[in-house]
């Protein structure tokens, strides 16, 4: 039996189970050791158990184009494989909709945010669309509020003379950013995500979509495209340990902001509008406050 095979094999008879390369070369060597043993013994390069491992491993990540549809993966770090006869479509309603990973959308801000402040020194605050005074109307105010915004200091360590005569010059000390999550990215919903990121993230200096789980290399490869029109970036966002999340796609930096959509927003929404208060006051005082940001 192929390689290939065996690990079609051990999906559809685990489905739904969510298993890295390495977990699958394990139970091939495990199941078949008699032709484990004769790789093992033939191959000049391989030495050792581990390096035959790590060798079926990576030949386990070669085939993933060559696997059936039912076979999907996960763009997560290592990589993992499943079984699962929902489409891309069906499996986002699924995933939104249920709480079979043991999180909520909502369970991901924090997780962000600890993300951000730890790695990217970034304050960052919860923007609550329910807080919203909705004055255009049913509709109206569609993918206008991002979930996350930040403030990125700039002047983090300068000397004070040098931050003195940044304020004459009437340079910025930050960098503003904002955040769409989503708990699932797949070929399904990738657009729709991503527009929805550009619609209400596009007015600070950096925009980001985030997602705790990207499904598939096409998606990735669309994600890619669209970051190169658009700018908005896409950060992985790694919830067993939020400090393991990166930057999967580096968004691309406006220089200015966008004042007038700011206005809109902070007119709309209280959270907004404090977060604005949050970074003007910032600007008077030199100190990030911390009661004004979530981290």
């Amino acid at each position: 039996m192929k390689l290939k095979d065996k690990v079609i094999e051990y999906l559809i008879s685990h489905p739904e189970e969510r298993v890295t390369a390495r977990h699958l070369a394990e139970w091939v060597i495990k199941t078949f050791p008699d032709e484990a043993n004769e790789k093992l013994t033939t191959s000049i390069a391989l030495r050792t158990q581990s390096n035959l491992i790590t060798q079926i491993a990576a030949e386990i990540n070669g085939l993933r184009d060559y696997l059936p549809e039912t076979i999907k993966t996960t763009d997560t770090r290592p990589r993992e494989y499943y079984y699962s006869t929902l489409s891309d479509e069906e499996e986002s309603t699924e995933v939104n909709q249920t709480a079979s990973q043991g999180y909520t959308e909502a369970d991901l801000y924090p997780l962000l945010s600890t993300f951000l402040k730890s790695e990217l020194s970034v304050w960052s605050k919860r923007i609550d669309e329910k807080r919203s005074s909705n004055s255009a109307g049913s509709g109206g105010n569609r993918w206008l509020f991002p979930d996350l915004v930040g403030m990125e200091i700039l002047s983090e360590g300068w000397h004070r003379e040098v931050k003195d005569c940044v304020k004459q010059y009437g340079d910025r000390k930050t960098r503003l950013w904002s955040f769409e999550v989503k708990k699932l990215i797949n070929r399904s919903n990738v657009r729709e995500y991503y527009f929805q990121a550009v619609s209400n993230s596009s007015w600070a200096n950096y925009g980001y979509l985030v997602a705790a789980e990207i499904s598939g290399e096409e998606t990735l490869k669309e994600l890619r495209i669209l970051a190169g029109l658009h700018g908005i970036g896409v950060i992985h966002l790694t919830v067993d340990n939020p400090s393991e999340s990166f930057l999967a796609i580096p968004a691309q930096e406006k220089s200015t902001i966008d004042w007038h959509t700011v206005n809109r927003i902070a007119k709309e929404n209280k959270d907004f509008l404090d977060f604005v208060a949050a970074v003007r006051k910032f600007y008077q005082t030199d100190d990030p406050s911390a009661h004004d940001w979530d981290a």
